[in-house]
């Protein structure tokens, strides 16, 4: 077997400086990085009127999908990246899957994620999604509610809110 065979890339999560997503992003693609900074939408009110614009989803993270033996030094020279996230004393890498549903979700018409920490929440009950980009995945309702189900990412120890209607929702036996 070839010993130069190229690693296979894999998604990382990136710690930066606050406020510093989507300069980071930029930063990496023009180094060449396959970088991913996912943002939505958001209308803000002013005193004076209203825009739409755009925010990053993850506050302080950006995804790079990387070989990280061969560009992890490149990717820790931008400037504005402060390091990967760790996750069991190792860089967390994200699952494709995991990456892929939110690609799909914040193409979808009226999308809304809300981002929370997932520290505090207890599980209760497991439930399988029937309709959506999420159709057929199950997961832990985290807390209750009326219109929103709470997707656990585990591999960067954040949670992410999902709102749509508990009609499409059934329990898990």
């Amino acid at each position: 077997m070839n010993s130069s065979t190229p690693a296979e890339k894999k998604w990382f999560a990136l710690y930066t400086k606050p406020r510093w997503e989507k300069k980071v992003h930029e930063r990496l693609l023009r180094e060449g990085i396959d970088s991913w900074c996912p943002v939505q939408k958001i209308k803000k009110q002013w005193s004076d009127r209203k825009k739409i614009v755009e925010e990053p989803l993850f506050r302080s993270y950006v995804f790079v999908k990387i070989d990280y033996i061969t560009e992890r030094l490149a990717v820790l020279m931008v400037d504005g990246v402060l390091n990967f996230v760790h996750y069991l004393k190792k860089p967390a890498i994200i699952k494709n899957e995991e990456i892929e549903n939110i690609q799909c979700y914040l193409n979808e018409k009226d999308a809304v994620i809300e981002m929370r920490e997932l520290e505090g929440f207890k599980a209760d009950t497991k439930v399988k999604i029937t309709q959506g980009v999420f159709m057929d995945k199950e997961g832990t309702i985290l807390r209750e509610g009326k219109k929103k189900v709470y997707v656990q990412l585990e591999s960067i120890g954040q949670l992410m809110v999902v709102e749509f209607s508990v009609a499409h929702l059934e329990a898990v036996r």
